[in-house]
C-alpha cells in the first residue's frame, strides 16, 4: 500500500514538472508557430497563386514561375547575389582570421582594440550606411579625395553601376569582420599549445605552423563562419536599401531586394513568395553541399 501511495505521488510529480518545462518553452513554441511556421507555410501556397492583397486570391499553378524564367530583372538581381556572396564570404573569413590573429596577442591595450573591431557590428546599420555613403561621395568624399593623389578618375562608388556592388561589398566586410573574429578568435584560443611546441621541435617555422597546425584546428569554426556568411549574404537587403536603393539602375539589385519590390511596391504577393521559394531552394542547396563537402574532409 505504502508502494502504491509513493509510487503515485512519484508520477504526480513527474507530471508536474513536465507541465512547469513546458510552460517555460510554450511562449517561445508559440512565438514560432504564429511568427514564423504560419507565414512561411503560407508563402508557399501563396507561390502558386496571383494576389495583391485587396481581392481574393486565386490559382495561377506555375504561371509565377513561368513569369519569373522570363523576368530580366530577375536574373539580375540572382546574378548580383551571388556575386556579393562570392566577394563577402572570403573577403570577410580572410580579414576576420586575420584580426583574430592579430589580436591573439598578450601585449596591453588589446581587449579595447577587440572591443574597436566587435562595435561595428552592433551599432545601427542605417547610420553605417549613410556614413559609409558621405566616405562614398564621387567628389567630396574622403575616400576619392585621398584616391585622387594616386589616380585622376577615382571610382564613382554608389553613383557607378561598375562600383555600387563593391562599395556595398567593403561596407559588408568591414561591418562582419568583427564579430566572426570572435568567434576565430575563440577558436584560436581552444588551440592547445603542445602542437606548436611539436611542431616547432620538428623545424617548422611560423608560416607552416599556420599552415598545418593553426588552419586545420581551426577548420570547424570556419565551416561554421562559412554557413553563416553564406545564409547572411543571400539575405542581404538593409545596406542595399540604404545605400543605393537598388542602384544605380539595377546594379545591386539583389533577390531579397526584388522581393520586397514586388510584395510591398508593386503589390504582387503571389509573384514575391515564388521568388522568395527560389531563394529558399537556393539557400538550402547551398547549404547541403557544404555539409556534404565538410562531412568528406573530415
Amino acid at each position: 500500500m505504502e508502494n502504491s501511495i509513493n509510487k503515485k505521488a512519484t508520477n504526480h510529480l513527474r507530471r508536474k514538472r513536465t507541465w512547469i518545462a513546458y510552460s517555460f518553452i510554450a511562449p517561445n513554441f508559440i512565438g514560432f508557430f504564429v511568427f514564423t511556421l504560419i507565414p512561411i507555410l503560407f508563402s508557399l501556397v501563396l507561390a502558386f497563386m496571383k494576389w495583391d492583397s485587396f481581392s481574393t486570391p486565386e490559382f495561377a499553378g506555375l504561371d509565377n514561375f513561368r513569369k519569373m524564367a522570363n523576368d530580366e530583372t530577375f536574373w539580375i538581381s540572382l546574378k548580383n547575389t551571388f556575386l556579393y556572396t562570392a566577394a563577402v564570404v572570403p573577403g570577410t573569413l580572410v580579414c576576420s582570421l586575420g584580426l583574430a590573429l592579430l589580436l591573439n596577442q598578450k601585449i596591453r591595450g588589446m581587449k579595447l582594440f577587440r572591443t574597436i573591431f566587435f562595435f561595428p557590428y552592433v551599432t545601427s546599420l542605417v547610420a553605417i550606411a549613410v556614413v559609409w555613403n558621405m566616405l562614398f561621395h564621387p567628389t567630396m568624399g574622403p575616400i576619392n579625395i585621398f584616391l585622387k593623389r594616386f589616380i585622376e578618375h577615382p571610382p564613382g562608388w554608389t553613383s557607378s553601376s561598375n562600383w555600387a556592388l563593391w562599395a556595398i561589398v567593403i561596407v559588408s566586410i568591414w561591418r562582419g569582420m568583427g564579430y566572426y573574429m570572435i568567434l576565430y578568435l575563440a577558436g584560436l584560443q581552444s588551440i592547445q599549445k603542445e602542437l606548436y611546441e611539436a611542431s616547432s621541435l620538428d623545424g617548422a617555422n611560423r608560416w607552416k605552423q599556420f599552415l598545418n597546425v593553426t588552419l586545420p584546428s581551426l577548420r570547424p569554426t570556419t565551416f561554421f563562419v562559412t554557413i553563416m556568411l553564406v545564409i547572411n549574404c543571400f539575405k542581404v537587403f538593409d545596406l542595399v536599401q540604404v545605400m543605393t536603393d537598388g542602384g544605380p539602375g539595377r546594379a545591386t539589385n539583389v533577390l531579397v531586394y526584388q522581393i520586397y519590390n514586388e510584395a510591398f511596391k508593386k503589390f504582387d504577393f503571389g509573384y514575391a513568395s515564388a521568388i522568395s521559394l527560389v531563394l529558399f531552394v537556393i539557400v538550402l542547396g547551398v547549404t547541403v553541399v557544404q555539409f556534404s563537402w565538410n562531412k568528406r574532409r573530415t
